[in-house]
């Protein structure tokens, strides 16, 4: 699986890997538990993490920016339950990050996504244009 494949999908957790676009929709398989379904476009929005941006205190930077400095870090991921931790973690690992305009559940889902794409050995990379 390639990294240019994931989205995220609203109104479900977890990221997909997006096997077929549609006029109406998509076909995505769940990371989770491998299933395959369509998924409707007039009720779901569906973004590619390559397609991600995250503030910071300069110009904002794509998301496998964050991705990597987590995967050089040498703190532990913190719990995704505990607000102060993963605030706090970010402002070790991520210091430029603008903490006034990314929301704390915006950094869970940073820890909850790169904790999948570990997971799955999912090289962390941008498609090459």
């Amino acid at each position: 699986m390639e990294y240019n494949k994931l989205i995220s999908v609203t109104g479900f957790s977890g990221l997909f890997e997006l096997v077929s676009s549609k006029t109406d929709g998509a076909i995505v398989r769940s990371l989770e538990d491998g299933s395959t379904k369509f998924v409707p476009s007039r009720v779901h929005q569906f973004s590619h993490l390559e397609s991600i941006e995250v503030y910071t205190n300069d110009e904002n930077v794509n998301l496998t920016e964050v991705f990597k400095a987590m995967e050089a870090a040498t703190e532990t991921l913190p719990s995704e339950k505990d607000n102060k931790a993963v605030k706090s973690y970010f402002e070790k690992v991520y210091p430029q990050m603008d903490f006034e305009r990314v929301y704390t559940s915006d950094m869970k889902k940073m820890v909850r996504w790169y904790t999948a794409i570990k997971k799955y050995s999912i090289e962390i990379k941008l498609s090459e244009s």
